[in-house]
């Protein structure tokens, strides 16, 4: 069956995902903020520091002031340590503390040889290669291939959210906030999304990072659950702190989405080890 073409499907004309975002579309209000972290990375780090990537709303242009977080990625020369964390973490904190502009963030943190491995090749190797911005550094996309929206990439992206959920329901049951509620909601909505457009992105033959797009996509699939996913694009977008929004998530919605993804497009093969860490600012999940 044949379905409508919802905008730019975001590939090449060989087939293969092009890389979204650069910092040419960084919004003007977020520009210094971007050059603070580019400095202040460069600065914890030194020789420490292969190269650093921008990624999310920002470079894709689509930021909103004192609502839109702020999401990096570095890479070492070695696997991260605690220095490296506690650099992290002080730097992101930083950010927020002196950026009205931007609602907190995120530093994730990998070894260069972690990056370029072949067992990341089709999850962080992906991202890194479609969906980062360079910032400092040499680009680690050189060093990897193109990419299609195929089974294998939808497998080894977000194959493990049955995985996920136990942690999710850990998470949300040790909430004790709505802020904190809030938070939690904001991250599960958006892994949900992306789960749910990686779901029939090999049917789609096509990628958008656009959460609301992505929705309207998988909603053409399974329509018995679009307006459940355009609701989960919502509250990415505009997150609550109601409990009841967290419950159907990890009730309803999550569960069929893990069993529904097992059965069409398979589990993401496991890993030995998965050196790395998100060191969070004070709104990432």
């Amino acid at each position: 069956m044949e379905h409508t073409r919802i905008g730019h499907k975001g590939l090449d004309g060989h087939g293969y995902i092009e890389r979204e975002g650069s910092l040419g579309q960084v919004p003007p209000a977020f520009r210094p903020v971007v050059a603070a972290a580019r400095a202040r990375i460069a600065e914890a780090y030194g020789r420490r520091l292969h190269s650093a990537y921008l990624y999310g709303s920002l470079p894709r242009g689509t930021a909103r002031p004192g609502e839109s977080d702020i999401d990096l990625l570095v890479a070492l020369q070695h696997e991260p340590d605690q220095d490296d964390l506690d650099a992290a973490e002080v730097l992101v904190q930083g950010l927020d503390q002196d950026f009205d502009v931007i609602d907190g963030g995120g530093i994730l943190l990998f070894s260069k040889e972690t990056l370029l491995s072949e067992q990341e090749r089709y999850d962080l190797g992906w991202f890194l290669a479609c969906l980062c911005t360079p910032l400092l550094g040499s680009d680690l996309a050189e060093h990897l291939p193109r990419y299609r929206p195929d089974t294998l990439l939808a497998r080894e992206t977000n194959g493990d959210l049955a995985d996920v959920l136990p942690r999710w329901r850990e998470r949300a049951a040790a909430a004790g906030s709505p802020e904190e509620r809030r938070k939690l909601v904001r991250a599960v909505s958006r892994r949900l999304v992306r789960t749910g457009l990686t779901l029939v992105m090999p049917r789609w033959h096509g990628w958008t990072s656009d959460l609301r797009e992505s929705a309207e996509v998988f909603g053409e699939y399974y329509p018995e659950r679009a307006t459940q996913m355009r609701a989960a694009a919502g509250t990415a977008l505009t997150p609550t702190g109601d409990p009841d929004v967290l419950r159907a998530y990890l009730d309803d919605l999550g569960p069929w989405l893990a069993q529904e993804y097992a059965a069409r497009i398979g589990t993401k093969a496991r890993r030995t080890g998965h050196p790395g860490a998100l060191v969070p600012g004070p709104d990432t999940a």
